[in-house]
C-alpha cells in the first residue's frame, strides 16, 4: 500500500474518526484506525457501539488496507512539517510515514482483524438541517440519564417522528427535556440513540443548514454529516411514557428574563457544593421571585422580578437541574408553570408554541 495526501485533510479525518476508537479493548485492532486506500482514502474508527468513517482525496499508487495505532498515528500526523504526506506499508505491516525531511516507521495491524461495521440498507430514512439537529441535541442531551442509572434505555434520547414532526426526548428520573421541529418525513418511527453517540454527533455538526441524512434500521442508525458517517447501535427497551409526566394544568404562571434567573440561581447556589448539597427554595409572590438556600457552610438570599399570574407558591429544587434547563432554553425569556410545592416545574418558551419543554422535579422541603 502506498499513497500521498494533504496533511490537513488527513489530520482532520484522524481527529474525527478517533472519537469512535476504543480506549481499551480485548480486540487490539479496535484501538486503531482502519485505513483503506483505493481510489480515495477511507478511514474508520469503531468501538463496537459507535463507528465514524470518512473518505478523503488521495493519490493512491498501490491500493491496500491496514490498521494503525490510533494515538501514535494521530500524534505523528499532527506534527508533520510539510503540506504533503506519503504513507507506505509493506507485507510485514511496517509503515513508513514521510513529510518533508521527517520520516517515521511504525508497525500496523492486519485489516482482517478489524471487525466489520454494521450497515443499514433496508431502513427508513429522513433528513434534518444540520444546524437544527445540532440545536435539538444540545437542548436535550443534558437530561440524558448517566450510564450507571440502572435504566439503560434512558441513557439515550428518544427520536420520535410523526406527522412530519421530529421530537427529541431525554429523561433521567429528575428532569425531562423535549425539543420539537418540523421535518420532511413520510414514515412514522421511534428509536433511541445513545447519549454517547449524540455527543459525538454534536461535535461533527456545524451551524450550516446542510442536511443530515439518517437511515434507521432495526438495531442501528447511520447519520451522514458533511462527509462523515456515524454508525451507532440503537438502545432497546421501554422508554418512559413521557406525555403522562407532563403536568396537564398549572395554578401559577411566571414570565421571567432567563439571564436574570440564571444569575440569581448561580449566586444563591454559592453556598452549595458537591460535598454540601442543599435545595434552593423559591417563593413566588407579587411579581417577585425570592430565592434562598441554607447549608452547613452558610446561607444566601436574592430577589428578582417577574410577570406573575395565579396563586403564590413556594417550591424547592436542585439548583443544577434548574440551571441546566434555563441555560439550554436558548431564549431571552421563559415561562415557568407551577402546580404545587410537590408538582414538577414546567419551563416553556413565552411564545406558547412549546418548541422546547423542560420539566424539573421539586425537592421535598423540610418542615
Amino acid at each position: 500500500m502506498k499513497f500521498f495526501c494533504q496533511k490537513q485533510a488527513l489530520v482532520d479525518a484522524v481527529n474525527n474518526v478517533t472519537r469512535a476508537v476504543s480506549n481499551r479493548s480485548t480486540i487490539p485492532a479496535l484501538e486503531g484506525i482502519l485505513i483503506r486506500a483505493t481510489s480515495s482514502l477511507f478511514l474508520a474508527g469503531y468501538d463496537m457501539e459507535i463507528g465514524i468513517t470518512t473518505n478523503i482525496e488521495a493519490q493512491v499508487q498501490d491500493p491496500g488496507e491496514i490498521v494503525l495505532p490510533c494515538k501514535q498515528f494521530g500524534d505523528i500526523v499532527r506534527r508533520l512539517p510539510d503540506e504533503m504526506v506519503s504513507i507506505a506499508a509493506n507485507e510485514k505491516l511496517n509503515i513508513t510515514i514521510r513529510s518533508g525531511a521527517a520520516e517515521f516507521n511504525i508497525v500496523g495491524m492486519s485489516a482482517a482483524d478489524f471487525p466489520e461495521m454494521p450497515s443499514v440498507s433496508d431502513g427508513m430514512g429522513f433528513s434534518v438541517p444540520q444546524n437544527v439537529l445540532k440545536g435539538m441535541i444540545r437542548q436535550t442531551l443534558f437530561a440524558v440519564a448517566p450510564l450507571d442509572s440502572g435504566k439503560p434505555i434512558h441513557t439515550g434520547t428518544l427520536f420520535e417522528v410523526e406527522n412530519s414532526t421530529l421530537r427529541l426526548v431525554s429523561v433521567d428520573g429528575s428532569r425531562l427535556a423535549i425539543r420539537t421541529e418540523q421535518v420532511k418525513a413520510s414514515e412514522e418511527m421511534k428509536f433511541v440513540v445513545p447519549g454517547k453517540t449524540l455527543s459525538e454527533v454534536l461535535k461533527l455538526t456545524s451551524d450550516e443548514d446542510t442536511p443530515v441524512f439518517m437511515a434507521v434500521g432495526r438495531r442501528h442508525i447511520v447519520m451522514q454529516i458533511d462527509g462523515y458517517a456515524v454508525i451507532s447501535r440503537l438502545l432497546d427497551g421501554e422508554f418512559l411514557a413521557y406525555r403522562k409526566a407532563i403536568p396537564a394544568a398549572s395554578s401559577t404562571t411566571l414570565r421571567v428574563k432567563t439571564r436574570e434567573m440564571i444569575d440569581a440561581v448561580e449566586r444563591v447556589s454559592l453556598v452549595v457544593n458537591d460535598r454540601v448539597k442543599s435545595p434552593l427554595v423559591c417563593s413566588f409572590e407579587d411579581n417577585t421571585i425570592a430565592l434562598s438556600c441554607t447549608s452547613s457552610i452558610g446561607s444566601a438570599n436574592d430577589l428578582i422580578t417577574c410577570e406573575m399570574q395565579g396563586e403564590k407558591q413556594e417550591i424547592a429544587f436542585n439548583s443544577r437541574f434548574m440551571l441546566d434547563a434555563l441555560k439550554n432554553s436558548e431564549s431571552d425569556e421563559v415561562v415557568l408553570e407551577l402546580g404545587s410545592s410537590l408538582s414538577p416545574i414546567k419551563i416553556v418558551p413565552p411564545s406558547g408554541n412549546e418548541e422546547f419543554l423542560f420539566i424539573v422535579l421539586p425537592v421535598r422541603m423540610k418542615k
